[in-house]
């Protein structure tokens, strides 16, 4: 008799597992269109396409979501550059040129502006966070112009919401704004979820909707940078989308 309660109870938890398994496949190839590159063409550099980070499209199709670490990319002053969202995917890819830059430097978060209408991703705008435990998934660009311009998705759960506070390593870190951060922390979402440098940027969304109810912007790294691609520590941080809403209410931009 356990024995056959026992093989219900595995059965049960097979089919929960392929049900969740079947929802988040036809939920990442919803999200999939509205993932983007974010980086700069370059025409006279060594390499003129820099992909540098991930972006997802919102609203009415002409506004994409990063952060803002990842358009303030390192350039040399003589070489002159256009920031650019890589739409599309593989060899089928649009450039298209940022037009204008909305930013929420606090929170890392950019909008930015662009000239063609992508496919859109909704937020989720309920006050209450996402509970722990809750399955996720994360779909971006990892390794950046590595693997070229191929979304991939890994998926994880929602480990904590705690205040978004990361000690400094030394003394020459600590300045007024970041003693203003530990004294007003705002909350962010601690995902138990692999991701990597080229992820930044990228939605964060249940796994049994496509509802983006945070923007990755930091992944903790255990030892060196390098280490974050060969050792990866699976701790990932994420901005929540009120923060997106907020800005772009600023703005006036329209997010139906």
């Amino acid at each position: 008799m356990v024995a056959g309660k026992f093989a219900v109870v595995v059965v049960l938890i097979s089919l929960c597992q392929s049900v969740l398994a079947a929802t988040l496949a036809d939920t990442v190839k919803q999200i999939k269109p509205a993932v983007v590159g974010v980086g700069l063409v370059a025409p006279l550099a060594t390499v003129s396409h820099q992909l540098k980070g991930t972006g997802f499209v919102i609203g009415n199709g002409k506004y994409v979501v990063t952060n803002t670490h990842v358009i303030d990319m390192q350039v040399p002053e003589d070489v002159k550059y256009q920031r650019t969202v890589f739409a599309g995917h593989g060899k089928k890819g649009q450039i298209l040129p940022v037009q204008k830059i909305y930013r929420d430097e606090e929170h890392d978060l950019a909008i930015l502006e662009i000239p063609t209408a992508l496919p859109a991703l909704p937020l989720y705008n309920e006050n209450d966070p996402i509970p722990d435990g809750t399955d996720i998934a994360v779909t971006g660009f990892p390794i950046g112009g590595v693997l070229g311009l191929y979304p991939a998705t890994h998926k994880g759960i929602v480990a904590a919401y705690t205040p978004n506070i990361i000690a400094a390593k030394n003394t020459s870190q600590i300045s007024e704004q970041f003693l203003q951060r530990l004294r007003n922390p705002f909350m962010v979402y601690q995902l138990d979820v692999v991701a990597y440098p080229g992820n930044s940027g990228s939605p964060v969304y249940r796994a049994d909707t496509k509802e983006v109810f945070a923007v990755v912007n930091k992944v903790f790294v255990k030892e060196t940078k390098e280490s974050a691609i060969t050792r990866p520590s699976g701790i990932t941080y994420a901005i929540p989308a009120s923060h997106i809403s907020a800005l772009a209410r600023k703005h006036n931009i329209p997010l139906q």
